[in-house]
């Protein structure tokens, strides 16, 4: 019986030690880092400037034929750090374009590529909430340079229309594209 009892004592004495080291290694430990901040681009002002246009779309001429003219896929990245851009026209052209806000120059810039040609501009929100960009197409096979406008503005109902501007040899803005976007999923008649 005096063995159990010296046991027992050992073994009450030997917890509450580890019991004690163990509180101080706790309490001599660091607290955890507190958790990082999110994303800038989640959080600052402009990343968000053209989130009407994110989504999948299908396209037309912005006219009485509302011609099918393709679809377009507009995507965020990173974060929301980087809104992508990928067109499929109706007779088989594509495009790409990447397009990211810069809240060091307060702009947005879109850099599109597609076959044959390219356009670099930027701009951002005016008054009327519509994204305006503007800069330069270069023509590949031409090897000319023509200032190039592009206009994104919201429809009450959630469309987009897309209009584009270059200069003509008078150094007049004239129509480039002329594009209404309607949602692939309310679409109302959808292409066949």
């Amino acid at each position: 019986m005096k063995k159990t009892a010296k046991i027992l004592t050992l073994a009450i004495i030997g917890t509450g030690t580890i019991g004690t080291a163990l509180a101080q290694d706790a309490a001599e430990a660091p607290p955890p880092p507190p958790p990082p901040p999110p994303p800038a681009c989640e959080t600052m002002e402009g990343f968000a400037d053209w989130d009407f246009w994110v989504g999948d779309w299908n396209v037309y001429s912005n006219d009485e034929t509302r011609t099918f003219a393709g679809t377009n896929s507009i995507t965020k990245h990173y974060n929301n750090c980087l809104v992508k851009e990928t067109w499929v026209g109706a007779g088989g052209s594509g495009g790409f374009s990447v397009n990211y806000f810069n809240p060091v120059k307060d702009e947005w810039r879109q850099v599109w590529v597609a076959n044959g040609y390219s356009i670099d501009y930027t701009g951002g929100l005016n008054e009327d909430g519509a994204m305006v960009l503007e800069g330069e197409i270069y023509g590949y096979n031409a090897g000319n340079t023509t200032p190039f406008r592009g206009t994104w503005s919201q429809f009450e109902n959630g469309d987009v229309r897309q209009f584009f501007e270059i200069h003509n040899t008078e150094g007049e803005w004239t129509t480039w594209f002329d594009g209404r976007y309607v949602r692939q999923e309310t679409d109302p008649n959808p292409p066949a």
